[in-house]
């Protein structure tokens, strides 16, 4: 994954929306502003449609529709046809489509995006969000839902599980704080002249105000199509709808504002702008005018008597209507300077890879692997799965483990439904729960790709990795068994780590995806230091057929045997202890680390021909915890360590040879032991190796040597 030094964004308006300075409504307003203020602004494009060209900001890029007026064809479909083309070419990491459920569905399923969505209405009065599957649709697709109050939050998850709020968020329309200018005795009202606004309230209640107050005039700022109600005083002026900016300056002239909606109000700009500037503001109780302010006086009965008593009250009362406008400017509820901070960490939470770029977010991380509980913990001392875990954690991020051969072997069921399938179940169900930001998962078969698919489905975000410690060398045969079962899931997730340079691919497996790690060490695990010691032995090497099974298998025979047969009788006299030979056991868990600091040397010898890097864990128990290490030289180690560092054999006359001088060199023995512990720890300790995956997993520059 590529991290980006930008987002790019593309904001969606509803087509009838008017993003102009002359006509622009409530979602053309809360567009303009958050983005004026946002850090996004540079690689942000408004689309929407209209016929004037005085836009609200330089970023608006308009589409031209020529169905506008037809009876046969969809303005809807002509505009997301325009849109998916336009959305296309640009290619954006996020799509934020307003108020128009219909919309987004013909968009989202185009185009290869994260979606954020905004209701700036009740989502159950519009077209694909009525029904609570549509809603439930919307929670699917989207990586947020933003609504414009808690009022039409409340809507959308009418007859809906709360708990599903999470992936939603309410940011409110906004303002800046205003300085305190000289005050004019006008009464205003702001919006549409009809009954649903309750112009017709305002209507009676001000003829009434302004025969008995001389001095006070009123305003009424907004239209309506269709009029039948009309205010027939002298001092009474119908200003029509205006821009937002005059608009604005005269709500910092008056000194009372009226908000008397019938209508459930989405939100209720207007309470807001007046309240900010210094009107003394009167309000109704209908949808989310009570989130506007904390300084607006609310309307007990929603009638013209009510409304005239509160307008008279602060005529009357000089000093309570002057305290009501300075704690209406003092304490905006709603600024955009701190809004738009939310949005723009909401878009910046749509790419988490991209947010933990900016500010060293800690990961989560589900660690799927073998833990052994069967194997009553024999391997905690060379599982990789352990030492990732130790490292992911030292740092910084939290880690859930997963033991999947564990779980199908503890919960095994009698009932007619397959073990394994109930595996799938716990997955996703843990899935959701923990919601990870990385699957990292080795040596298993456990996990059906249609559970990988529904955790692509949950967090479209994720970052799936595979790990592999095996010889993936196509000679061996053990090998082509281990190829195949990491090419079950390489093409699938987003990175595979293996231990054996991936150039020995070729073209067994395709290797895009592949990465090489060095097997780590852990200053918990390999904490021993030979060099210090006075061990017994000469030599130490163990194998086994394999870390599931403790005992050797009768009959089975490697090239190690030979290879260790011929080792013994070219140096009799060297003190070996040697496990998984000779018919002598295997070793494992502390029994294993009390015969490893009994000798002074160890051999690494892998199964298979010596292979570029290729190395068992065992390198890093003999290396880790002190020991003289011997290495084939055609295994390439040199490229990462010196000749102070690990011994390099040619052969095995060479190894021979190196083995005699070493045991009786114990003071050159104890130097190069120990400058190899050290440079181990330095390049390959379990922090350096897991923060390399981390960094390729989000797409970093990153090397271990």
């Amino acid at each position: 994954m590529n991290l980006k030094k930008n987002l790019n964004i593309a904001t969606i308006l509803p087509y009838k929306e008017n993003y102009t300075f002359s006509k622009a409504s409530a979602a053309s307003l809360w567009v303009s502003e958050f983005f004026k203020k946002s850090k996004y602004k540079k690689n942000n494009i408004i689309y929407g449609h209209t016929k004037s060209k005085d836009y609200l900001s330089k970023n608006y890029k308009n589409i031209n529709l020529k169905n506008l007026k037809s009876k046969f064809k969809s303005t809807t479909n002509e505009y997301a046809e325009k849109l998916t083309r336009e959305l296309i070419n640009n290619i954006f990491d996020i799509i934020e489509v307003h108020n128009r459920p219909q919309l987004l569905f013909k968009l989202i399923n185009k185009i290869n995006s994260k979606f954020v969505f905004y209701f700036h209405n009740d989502p159950l009065s519009m077209k694909g969000s009525k029904s609570v599957k549509e809603r439930l649709k919307i929670l699917e697709n989207v990586e947020k839902i933003i609504f414009v109050s808690e009022w039409v939050r409340e809507r959308f998850f009418l007859d809906i599980d709360q708990k599903l709020q999470t992936k939603t968020e309410v940011v409110y329309p906004s303002v800046n704080k205003q300085k305190k200018i000289k005050k004019e005795k006008n009464i205003i009202f702001v919006g549409r002249l009809n009954y649903s606004k309750g112009y017709d309230i305002f209507r009676d209640a001000v003829i009434r105000i302004l025969d008995k107050f001389p001095k006070w005039k009123a305003y009424s700022l907004g239209d309506e199509d269709r009029r039948n109600i009309y205010i027939n005083h002298p001092r009474h002026k119908e200003l029509g709808f205006l821009k937002h900016k005059k608009t604005l300056n005269i709500l910092n002239k008056s000194e009372i504002a009226v908000v008397p909606s019938r209508w459930e109000e989405p939100f209720g700009r207007t309470s807001l702008e007046a309240t900010s500037r210094g009107c003394a503001t009167i309000i109704s109780n209908k949808g989310g005018l009570k989130e506007t302010t904390s300084s607006a006086i609310v309307l007990k009965k929603l009638n013209s008597n009510e409304l005239y008593i509160e307008i008279k009250k602060l005529i009357t009362n000089n000093k309570n209507r002057k305290k009501i406008q300075s704690l209406g400017r003092k304490n905006v509820k709603h600024l955009i300077t701190e809004n738009t901070k939310i949005i723009d960490q909401i878009r910046e939470n749509c790419l988490p890879f991209f947010n933990i770029n900016i500010s060293k977010k800690k990961l989560k991380i589900i660690n799927l692997y073998n833990q052994g509980q069967k194997l009553n913990h024999r391997l905690f001392n060379i599982s990789l799965g352990k030492k990732f875990t130790n490292g992911f954690v030292r740092n910084g991020h939290d880690v859930l483990e997963i033991s999947d051969r564990d779980y199908l072997r503890n919960n095994k069921s009698f009932s007619l439904i397959p073990n394994r399938n109930n595996f799938q179940t716990f997955l996703v169900d843990t899935f959701k729960n923990y919601n990870p930001d990385i699957v990292f998962f080795g040596h298993t078969k456990n996990i059906e790709l249609n559970t990988l698919d529904a955790f692509k489905s949950i967090n479209k975000n994720l970052i799936l990795s595979q790990w592999n410690e095996d010889p993936v060398m196509p000679s061996l045969n053990y090998s082509k068994q281990n190829i195949s079962n990491i090419k079950l899931y390489s093409d699938f997730v987003d990175h595979n780590f293996i231990t054996t340079d991936p150039s020995i691919l070729n073209k067994t497996i395709s290797r895009n995806n592949f990465n090489f790690f060095f097997v780590p060490v852990d200053k918990n695990i390999e904490r021993f230091e030979v060099y210090k010691m006075k061990p017994k032995k000469d030599l130490f090497y163990a194998m086994s057929h394999g870390v599931n099974r403790a005992t050797l298998k009768e009959g089975v025979e490697d090239e190690r045997i030979n290879f260790l047969d011929k080792l013994v009788k070219k140096i009799p006299d060297i003190k070996y202890d040697f496990y998984g030979f000779a018919n002598k056991q295997p070793i494992w868990g502390n029994d294993f680390n009390n015969a490893l600091i009994n000798s002074k040397m160890g051999l690494n010898l892998s199964r298979g021909k010596p292979t570029r890097y290729y190395s068992s864990n065992r390198i890093a128990s003999i290396m880790g915890n002190g020991l003289l290490t011997f290495i084939d030289e055609k295994v390439h180690m040199q490229d990462i360590f010196k000749k102070n560092e690990i011994i390099f054999y040619k052969n095995i006359n060479d190894l021979s040879d190196k083995i005699k001088f070493y045991s009786k060199n114990d003071k050159l023995r104890k130097k190069i032991a120990k400058n190899g512990k050290k440079k181990y720890f330095k390049l390959f300790n379990e922090t350096r190796v897991t923060k390399y995956f981390i960094d390729i997993s989000l797409g970093d520059n990153a090397t271990l040597f």
